[in-house]
């Protein structure tokens, strides 16, 4: 199933002088990885201290940032300075809590299902932990879709943009976000699936 992660080698290309320019400077793949975390845990706490719609136009070009960050973190364990155990750790630990104080503030604001958000941050958790379960079993860490990391800051993002510029939420957002869980859950099974089917 193809996701934004079947783009993510070309996306590399673009931010490797980036990476490269940071290692040069010593910037390790952890600083990278704590500043992501960071920059997503203030942008959902500026929606929980003013969870108004006009601060939702933060996420797109936060989720974008991220997924930037995101880039270079791996760029720069891989390529110049090596992986590291607390590199693994800071990085599947940071996403999901990066994913957690972003989205969750999400349910506060007027027009969404504060029952869709935290569904969608459970599943969210639950499709990570299937990918790193891959590793578990004898298999590669999984990043099987449909909405993957990546994906999810996509459609997210472009959820937010619509309240933040002024589109009332109500119906369409909550069958959207709903829509979106079924996809979550639909990812987390293709993940299992897929670390069975590497072992075979």
């Amino acid at each position: 199933m193809i996701t934004l992660y079947a783009i993510k080698p070309g996306f590399q290309n673009v931010l490797r002088p980036l990476a490269r320019w940071l290692h040069g400077r010593g910037v390790t793949a952890n600083r990278v990885t704590l500043a992501a975390l960071f920059l997503s845990l203030a942008a959902g706490g500026a929606v929980w201290l003013w969870p108004v719609p006009e601060t939702l136009l933060l996420l797109p070009p936060v989720l974008l940032l991220r997924m930037a960050l995101n880039a270079l973190d791996g760029m720069l364990a891989r390529e110049f300075q090596g992986p590291t155990p607390l590199g693994a750790i800071l990085n599947e630990v940071g996403d999901v809590l990066a994913d957690a104080g972003l989205y969750l503030p999400l349910a506060l604001m007027p027009g969404v299902s504060a029952s869709a958000v935290v569904a969608l941050v459970l599943l969210a958790l639950l499709g990570e932990f299937c990918g790193v379960l891959g590793v578990q079993i004898g298999a590669s860490r999984r990043y099987d879709g449909p909405l993957g990391k990546s994906d999810r800051a996509l459609l997210l993002g472009g959820i937010a943009l619509l309240p933040g510029l002024g589109v009332p939420g109500g119906g369409w957002l909550t069958a959207l976000l709903w829509v979106a869980n079924g996809l979550l859950a639909l990812t987390g099974f293709n993940r299992l699936r897929g670390a069975l089917r590497e072992l075979k």
